[in-house]
């Protein structure tokens, strides 16, 4: 069967844990609204032109491509309301640890000419984060490990260095411009997370991700309030001297249209946000089904990335059940961190049950790792039982591919009308933004 993917609001009625919060920033549409150009371009003008932006310097924080976002027109609607008001603008591009993208790849993401920025956002620069230069980098401080502690619920007690990109805070306003949607590690993306990890040092990425494995992508995905991973990210955020500002949307899936806008401190902003992202990417099924296969789109250009096509499917696979990743364009596992080549992926206790074996493997591999392989338990006598198979039609070697203790299929060999005729099988298109949970 195929998903039915219209926009609309399905999720059950339930009181909103982050509605205070949200009070603090301004919000334009909603879950049944599109917005049209004039909507954003007078909804960012009017808030930014309250702010006292004049003669300062704002770094835009924006996502990459792996992320769907009208990025060009938020652009249009921001530096509108910036040029001639700000002393200096520059993009910085969230990548985390994503692979820089290219000037063909930032030309066509941000919607300029090639080689040509001014010709559409004149006085712009844009950059890539650039994670793997250390000079990249200044420290904001430290949290400390009874603080890691409190705030992860006991799950952790280990201090870490906060450090950040140093456009961040050599810019006098840093203005986050991105999409919200649920994601596996934080429970909604966005906000202070275009900070942490989007442009910090390795020290937060691989700390909160880990401390998202521990609590599990199925329990933590889509969860609507100020997870314990959201509260370390706060926490790193605070530390940034710079005014932070985030302008959240909610856009829409398989479109380039935008359902609403919040505007404000980052994490009302993103409260606002993610309370209107729960209603329009949040599907619900009422009963589980046996195999889903996933349609991952183009913008996901290794397993790394298409992974977020089990994390938004995990919770609707009954036990013993599969999940299928069909992605034929696919090469490679991940084409930036080879290390999950030689751990493998597997469920979350594996790795804590012999914590000696691998606690040196940086921890945002092993989160990675549990996250794609999904819920599991491991002990010395039963070795490990996940609770579902992951099986990848890629262009990955098949031997790679088991190498990593994940299932291979043959891309060629799949009939995706036939799948779609079986009512055991869920045919998810463009996955990896909407969420599917049981009702």
């Amino acid at each position: 069967m195929r998903v039915d993917d219209s926009p609309r609001t399905v999720a059950p009625p339930v009181e909103d844990p982050l509605a205070e919060l949200a009070r603090g920033a301004a919000l334009t549409g909603g879950a049944e609204t599109l917005l049209d150009q004039d909507a954003v371009t007078s909804f960012v003008a009017e808030q930014l032109g309250a702010l006292d932006l004049a003669g300062r310097s704002v770094c835009l924080v924006i996502p990459d491509a792996t992320r769907s976002c009208p990025l060009p027109q938020l652009l249009d609607a921001v530096h509108g309301a910036l040029a001639g008001r700000a002393d200096r603008i520059t993009a910085l591009v969230a990548l985390g640890t994503h692979a820089a993208m290219s000037e063909e790849q930032l030309a066509r993401h941000c919607g300029y000419p090639v080689g040509d920025v001014d010709a559409r956002f004149p006085g712009l620069t844009v950059l890539n984060h650039a994670w793997r230069d250390p000079s990249t980098f200044v420290t904001l401080g430290a949290i400390s490990a009874e603080r890691v502690e409190e705030l992860s619920q006991g799950r952790l007690a280990v201090g870490v260095d906060v450090r950040i990109n140093r456009a961040v805070v050599e810019h006098d306003v840093a203005l986050v411009v991105g999409p919200v949607l649920p994601h596996e590690v934080v429970g909604f993306s966005g906000g202070n997370k275009y900070f942490f990890p989007g442009v910090s040092g390795p020290e937060v990425i691989d700390l909160s991700h880990w401390l998202g494995a521990l609590i599990t992508s199925a329990a933590i995905i889509g969860t609507r309030e100020v997870t314990p991973v959201r509260a370390v990210i706060d926490e790193a955020a605070a530390l940034i001297p710079t005014q932070t500002l985030a302008l959240c949307a909610v856009t829409q899936h398989g479109g380039a249209g935008l359902h609403a806008l919040a505007l404000g401190e980052p994490r009302a902003a993103w409260a606002a946000a993610a309370g209107v992202a729960a209603q329009t990417h949040v599907r619900y099924l009422d009963a589980p089904v046996q195999r889903v296969l996933s349609l991952i789109p183009r913008k996901y250009a290794d397993v790394w990335t298409a992974a977020k096509g089990f994390y938004k499917l995990e919770p609707v696979v009954a036990d013993g059940g599969e999940v299928i990743l069909y992605a034929p364009h696919i090469t490679e596992i991940a084409a930036m961190h080879p290390e999950i080549n030689t751990i493998g992926y597997h469920c979350r206790d594996y790795f804590t049950g012999q914590w000696d074996q691998f606690k040196d493997v940086p921890w945002g591999v092993l989160a990675h790792s549990t996250h794609l392989r999904g819920a599991g338990t491991w002990d010395p006598e039963h070795g490990e039982r996940p609770r579902v198979r992951v099986t990848l039609a890629t262009s990955i070697p098949e031997d790679v591919v088991r190498a990593a203790n994940l299932g291979h299929l043959d891309p060629a060999e799949v009939d995706v009308a036939a799948y779609e005729a079986d009512p055991g099988t869920l045919v998810v298109p463009d996955a990896g933004e909407v969420l599917h949970r049981l009702r």
